[in-house]
């Protein structure tokens, strides 16, 4: 979590009380906050050359408490010595917005855009060096270190609108970046930067791009070269009077919300809060950002007080809550409903159970009802899939197969091309920003995991006999979460023979162990509720046509198929660079509770 260092005289002068170290912490702990560090008890030498400081540890979430300002402002809410401010927009004195547009050559890099302009700012040092403090802090946390946003900040008196935001081969782009004095094109930028502390780090995000995003105003000065460096012609000083923010990006949710964090955190030192007009014609979009209108929900009061354990009023839920910054008004349709207003800045709050959990916050977690659990007293037990998988991992490894344990990420070939299966968009869950192609998205099968592992270790002496009882993902609509896990056992051997017997025999042994002796397939249709299992020839790419069967049970009156066994075919083995024959089994646990 981040931690944030503020001038100590300076926040108590805003909460408008001195506290001593202890208040302070209490104070801290109470918001949901944590105090690190005063620096007035340090024997540092840095310390103590230095006015006293104190560090304070901001939970991940709460982007908006990552400068001096937004601690201040939340801590004033939740005090109750200020409402939280409502930020609205005003149109500019001369009623012409000023406009951005988007060339379609940014889809190859960075396609997104959007910004704002804050008239007559008052800057002090302390202001300013906030305000660069707070894009870094953006910068290393929502943003991800620059790779799904980047602020830029320029003195809007010193360029001239409408502005461009273009991509363009690096020679092509020239400008003098901040702070230098020599004019250089894109590519003398790397090579110029390639070992700077600072800036080196964030080079790969663009440097083998045959394209380099740029921002442009009128007179084709350049304004930034996102995610890099902003051009010197438009820094901001002391003297800014109007700052124009532009905020390039990769994630649609995360540029709004750079954009409401730094509005809210900066708006109180401006005279007013101007939109832009963003353009997009090759989407035929056109849009003024930001949007500064609170989101709207409802919770309901039963839920607040049942999980909190309290039985407070409508009245008095929404007098905590506004101590957290939240609007509430009645639900006209519902007396066990509260109408929310969430503020911009707060895009942590998904869930009624967010919101809960700031009523207790606000309500205080020492003054929650303290319950004696030995009124409820229960016994430990594991889950009954749990339990189930344990007693199917114990069979396995008695039979001499060896568990193994992948991950439950991987790729999208590997769950799907590799294994001669078709995605049909319906299935696999998959990953909106995946680290690497490794990990697109969440296995709908345990076999890519088992044939990685076979791959990694083919040296070893043969036969290699792995299983593994472990979760798969699917997409399911009909769930709150839209998916759903499912239980699966897998095994694969590798051996100078296929191994079939071995798979099949192994089948057998766990279907004995679990109640489900084989039948043939007329008994297992007669009976009303499966009481074994019968195996039939299937089609299935992913294995030797003629050598791969489907294993069936009668479950409730219906023929289903839980899984599948047989020896993989050749371009399976050839995809995943196995040199000898491979058998698979696998079906679904979860039917067997």
């Amino acid at each position: 979590m981040p931690t944030i260092t503020v001038d100590k005289a300076a926040l108590f002068k805003e909460l408008g009380k001195e506290y001593t170290t202890e208040e302070f912490d209490e104070l801290c702990f109470d918001f949901g906050i944590e105090l690190e560090e005063d620096t007035s008890h340090s024997t540092k030498p840095e310390d103590q050359a230095q006015p006293p400081q104190l560090k304070v540890e901001i939970p991940a979430n709460r982007y908006d408490m990552l400068c001096f300002e937004g601690i201040a402002l939340n801590l004033r809410v939740f005090l109750e010595k200020q409402k939280l401010p409502e930020w609205k927009l005003s149109p500019p004195a001369s009623g012409e917005l000023e406009t951005l547009t988007i060339k379609e050559e940014t889809m190859k890099i960075r396609p997104l855009c959007s910004g704002v302009v804050l008239r007559n700012i008052k800057f002090t040092q302390e202001r300013y060096d906030s305000f660069i403090a707070l894009q870094d802090k953006l910068h290393q946390n929502l943003a991800r270190q620059r790779t799904l946003v980047s602020i830029g900040t320029h003195d809007l008196d010193t360029i001239q609108g409408p502005f461009t935001y273009e991509a363009l081969p690096p020679e092509q782009i020239e400008f003098i970046p901040l702070n230098q004095t020599k004019k250089m094109n894109g590519k003398q930028l790397m090579e110029f930067y390639e070992k700077d502390k600072h800036l080196g780090r964030y080079l790969h995000i663009i440097r083998d791009s045959p394209v380099y995003p740029v921002i442009y105003d009128l007179n084709r000065t350049v304004l930034s070269l996102p995610p890099i460096i902003n051009g010197d012609h438009s820094k901001i000083t002391l003297d800014t009077k109007n700052v124009l923010i532009e905020i390039t990006a990769l994630d649609k949710t995360k540029v709004e919300l750079v954009n409401h964090t730094l509005v809210a955190m900066f708006a109180g030192y401006a005279e007013s809060i101007e939109p832009i007009k963003i353009i997009s014609p090759h989407n035929n979009e056109s849009r003024e950002a930001p949007d500064l209108t609170p989101r709207e929900t409802q919770v309901e009061v039963d839920y607040l007080n049942q999980v909190t354990g309290l039985d407070l009023s409508p009245a008095e839920i929404s007098k905590l809550l506004s101590r957290m910054g939240y609007t509430i008004t009645d639900s006209r349709s519902d007396s066990n409903l509260l109408d929310v207003s969430v503020p911009i800045t707060r895009a942590d709050v998904l869930h009624q159970a967010d919101i809960m959990e700031d009523y207790a916050i606000a309500y205080g977690f020492n003054n929650l009802p303290r319950q004696n659990p030995n009124k409820s007293a229960t016994i430990a037990a594991p889950l009954p899939i749990n339990k189930l998988s344990d007693i199917v991992r114990l069979e396995s490894a008695a039979a001499g197969w060896n568990e193994v344990m992948p991950l439950i990420l991987c790729s999208h070939e590997e769950n799907f091309e590799w294994l001669n299966r078709k995605d049909d968009g319906k299935t696999a869950v998959k990953l909106a920003n995946p680290k690497t192609v490794e990990y697109q998205i969440v296995r709908t099968s345990l076999l890519p995991g088992l044939l990685k592992t076979i791959n990694s270790n083919k040296h070893h002496a043969m036969p290699i006999k792995i299983f593994e009882v472990s979760d798969v993902g699917f997409i399911d609509l009909s769930l709150e979460r839209k998916s759903r896990n499912e239980r699966h056992f897998a095994a694969a051997i590798m051996g100078k023979t296929s191994g079939f017997e071995q798979v099949h025999g192994l089948l057998d042994r766990l279907m004995l162990m679990l109640k489900s002796a084989f039948i043939t397939r007329e008994e297992g249709l007669q009976n009303p509720k499966f009481s074994g299992y019968w195996i039939e020839e299937v089609d299935d790419p992913t294995f030797l046509e003629g050598h791969v069967a489907a294993i069936k049970l009668n479950i409730d009156g219906k023929n289903e198929t839980v899984g599948v066994f047989g020896i993989l075919h050749p371009s399976v083995l050839q995809k995943f660079e196995i040199p000898y024959p491979v058998s698979t089994l696998e079906f679904n646990l979860e039917v067997f509770l």
